[in-house]
């Protein structure tokens, strides 16, 4: 059996500098875990497995923290497809005019990302092909 004395150590050394890598408590943390975060993509490979860690305490903090509570609503109720058509005009920089060749309409368009029309089979078939994306991504995984 291995003796892990050295990785306690280290463990709550760790902790003791930075406690907001296993658990964030305050806003103030959320904002040195982000800065931290940052500061670790940039050798990702190296630092991977506390990035991960720190990962978790990051998305449990958003997940519950009273300032992310609207937000998080917001997403929840948001439908899987209309999140995706929205995400995939803000990376292309598409309006819904830019649309109506795909879907069917400036007005159509209009209409499905304000929830009044739903997008059919045949709307994510053309989206997905013209943007060479995945149909799956319009779907929820849940």
């Amino acid at each position: 059996m291995k003796n892990f004395s050295q990785v306690k150590s280290t463990a709550l050394q760790l902790f003791s500098m930075a406690s907001f890598v296993g658990h964030i408590s305050t806003e103030e943390e959320y904002a040195e875990a982000l800065a931290l975060m940052e500061d670790l993509i940039e050798e990702y490979d190296i630092y991977k497995p506390l990035i991960e860690v720190l990962e978790v305490s990051i998305e449990r903090w958003e997940d519950h923290a009273d300032e992310f509570a609207e937000f998080n609503a917001r997403i929840e109720n948001l439908d899987d497809g209309v999140a995706t058509l929205r995400v995939l005009m803000d990376q292309y920089q598409l309006k819904a005019d830019d649309l109506k060749d795909v879907i069917g309409g400036k007005s159509l368009v209009s209409m499905i990302l304000n929830g009044s029309r739903k997008l059919t089979k045949e709307h994510i078939q053309a989206i997905s092909y013209k943007y060479n994306i995945s149909p799956a991504l319009f779907f929820s995984c849940v």
